[in-house]
């Protein structure tokens, strides 16, 4: 029976499906969350150059632009970020392994 080291070590040598599935999952929420955040910042825009918003839903001007370019930005920066943490972490358990 293997110990609990041998277990971590054989988990650790396959990456890339782990890192996968999170940067997809977290591509998808990086995606809607960029997008709110950035028409939030165009209704913040709207309002200090007094842009007018659409009487019938309170749309801010160019929300559209803001929130293409959000979603963009959030799809790629939330990934990088989650990965990013994922690896140091994967590091420092290692590197306490070793001693």
């Amino acid at each position: 029976m293997p110990d609990e080291r041998q277990r971590l070590e054989g988990a650790t040598e396959t990456p890339g499906p782990h890192y996968f599935g999170v940067g997809c999952f977290t591509a998808v929420a990086g995606l809607a969350g960029g997008g709110m955040v950035a028409v939030l910042i165009a209704k913040i825009v709207g309002a200090v150059t007094k842009c007018s918003v659409e009487a019938d839903t309170g749309a801010p001007c160019n929300w559209v632009t803001y929130a293409f370019f959000g979603a963009i930005a959030g799809s790629i920066l939330l990934p990088v970020l989650a990965i990013t943490s994922l690896r140091r972490a994967r590091r420092r358990t290692q590197n306490l392994d070793r001693g």
